[in-house]
């Protein structure tokens, strides 16, 4: 029996091609072929080897082109047909992106493989924003938290540890489950006016971001019609946003129809001057 061939389980980041690692945009050069997920770009697919085979497994909330259990399954026949494989996942594939599942499955099947890392969304985002996830004074620590549980399960985190003051949460897929989210927060202790971010397709040239506070921040995700994918942080680092941060959009409401329009924090100025 031949040797399998080898798998690289690689981060593509949170978009932006230029975030990705040397390595990672090596083994897309010379990949024989690249499975890869709903939310990596098209410019990181532009990086591909032009013959590598392409297979998209692609997830979204109650749409799934391929089970995990099914990509796992793919993986493997894949390594006894090419020699080197990139499973091409969004992010990091360690951190909420099944990346360890795969990798058990393929140790189980003695197909040899390796981990390479990509920014992680709530890194890559904040980044973005020139704002920090831990600052002396203000957060001692980040969490990253999922917002999606198996089956569709509503969280069942521990609130009272996550209530934390000195700690920035970071919080994946979690705009459908943000009002338990929120609410449990707020029950364990975590002051309404902390600051919240909600940032929608972040690191890509579509990246809009929204400055609110923990109490307002269900009511801003609504009338915002926010789609995934959206990271939402929640913390005091996010008081140094009119220090660092790009200037948030912020919300006008028209009295005549109710409309909401986005402006950023200078247009909104000069609206309130005229």
């Amino acid at each position: 029996m031949s040797k399998p061939g080898y798998i690289y389980l690689v981060g593509a980041g949170p978009g932006d091609p230029e975030l990705l690692t040397l390595k990672a945009a090596r083994l897309l050069d010379r990949a024989d072929v690249v499975v890869y997920d709903r939310l990596v770009s098209e410019d990181i697919l532009d990086l591909v080897n032009p013959f590598a085979e392409r297979i998209y497994v692609g997830k979204s909330t109650g749409r799934h082109s391929l089970k995990q259990s099914e990509i796992n399954t793919l993986l493997v026949h894949l390594a006894h047909s090419h020699q080197h494989i990139v499973r091409l996942k969004g992010g990091d594939p360690y951190i909420f992106g099944r990346g360890g599942e795969e990798a058990e499955h393929l140790s189980l099947h003695e197909i040899p493989f390796e981990v390479v890392p990509g920014i992680t969304a709530a890194a890559g985002c904040m980044a973005k924003l020139n704002l920090p996830l831990t600052h002396r004074g203000l957060a001692t620590g980040v969490r990253f938290v999922t917002g999606h549980m198996q089956a569709d399960a509503m969280p069942t985190h521990d609130w009272r540890s996550l209530a934390d003051p000195n700690t920035t949460l970071a919080i994946y897929m979690g705009v459908k489950t943000m009002p338990l989210i929120a609410n449990k927060l707020m029950e364990h202790g975590l002051s309404g006016n902390t600051p919240a971010m909600i940032i929608e397709n972040g690191a890509t040239p579509e990246q809009r971001h929204f400055q609110t506070t923990l109490d307002h921040l269900c009511t801003d995700l609504d009338r915002m019609h926010v789609n995934p994918p959206c990271m939402i942080v929640i913390g005091r680092v996010l008081s140094l946003a009119d220090r660092l941060s790009l200037p948030a959009t912020r919300y006008m409401v028209d009295d005549t129809d109710q409309s909401i329009s986005v402006l950023s924090d200078k247009a909104l100025h000069y609206a309130k001057t005229a």
